[in-house]
């Protein structure tokens, strides 16, 4: 399969870089990023992410000759065409002739809640009753919409980590990520489905506001796409993908890591899961299928790794950290 192939060139590690000349380069960084956000916008799409992520890279090693910031383009190229894939697929995915399902999730999720779906409860008692799309958020809005907007930033922010500190994890971290995404994408040309919000304009359910952005209304922050524009999906919400990549960051972490706090790291999905249902993205029922996809995202390449004789424990430490310090 297309993902089992992304190997990274083998190269020698990165040069050492100057302390100081690093600490420049970041803070420049920085400043070009906040200057760029605050008059364009958040960087949204994956391929914009991945243009900062490299001027990243160069920063943290800018002492290394310029041909080897060329390095990333060679190892990224392949990964991010299967990224382009998936996002076309998925404006794709709504144009069969499939019907959109809308009653199934509504009545999983009033078992779940009770009677009434968890998005009508959360908006009720978190929002207010009635819910104003329009009124002032609390704080927890704040934490609510950052989290949401954290999903277009955090799978490819981990790659571009591992990538300059060890290429073989960052490869293993990115055959998960885009199985993730193709398996997604392939239940949304079986199972379309009317998100929350959607099926509330059919009149299925109660009122219910569409508000990622609520707890950035009063920052003045918003999202902005560079490169990947159009093909939406309305009705690509089964599974939630926002929570199967927040469940595969967490999952991916504890099965790397020992330390008993890393079971902390649930919290991210938990969140993630919570800020979907409330700001009515998603049904519960769709964080749970997106938690499932992550985990047999895990499953089936740990398995095709293990059967095409790739080791994951030696690929880990297969090479050494790409950068050392002098001295």
């Amino acid at each position: 399969m297309a993902f089992l192939a992304l190997r990274p060139l083998e190269r020698a590690p990165m040069p050492p870089t100057r302390p100081a000349a690093r600490v420049v380069a970041l803070a420049a960084y920085v400043v070009l990023l906040g200057v760029w956000i605050h008059f364009i916008g958040i960087p949204n799409d994956a391929f914009g992410v991945a243009l900062w992520l490299w001027l990243m890279t160069i920063a943290w090693h800018v002492d290394a000759p310029r041909d080897r910031h060329l390095d990333f383009f060679r190892d990224w190229w392949r990964p991010m065409l299967l990224v382009a894939v998936y996002w076309f697929l998925r404006g794709l995915a709504d144009q069969t002739f499939i019907p959109v399902h809308i009653t199934a999730p509504v009545r999983a999720d009033e078992w779940l809640g009770g009677g009434t779906t968890p998005t009508e409860l959360l908006q009720r008692n978190l929002c207010g009753d009635p819910c104003i799309k329009d009124s002032s958020p609390a704080w927890y809005d704040v934490l609510f919409t950052t989290v949401y907007a954290s999903h277009f930033l955090a799978a490819l922010t981990i790659a571009a980590v591992l990538w300059m500190r060890n290429r073989m994890e960052w490869m293993l971290w990115m055959r998960r990520y885009i199985a993730t995404l193709f398996i997604g994408v392939a239940i949304y040309f079986v199972y379309p489905m009317a998100p929350p919000w959607m099926a509330s304009k059919l009149g299925i359910i109660g009122e219910v506001h569409r508000m990622s952005g609520r707890g950035w209304s009063e920052f003045g922050l918003h999202r902005q796409n560079m490169v990947l524009m159009g093909m939406a999906n309305k009705v690509a919400a089964m599974p939630s993908l926002h929570a199967g990549i927040a469940f595969l960051v967490a999952f991916y972490a504890i099965s790397r890591w020992r330390s008993p706090l890393r079971w902390l790291l649930l919290l991210y999905p938990l969140a993630m899961s919570t800020a979907l249902v409330y700001y009515g993205e998603h049904y519960v029922v769709d964080a749970i299928a997106g938690a499932l996809v992550a985990l047999l995202a895990l499953v089936v390449c740990s398995f095709l790794e293990r059967r095409s004789g790739v080791d994951e424990r030696a690929a880990s430490h297969a090479l050494p950290e790409v950068d050392r310090q002098p001295g």
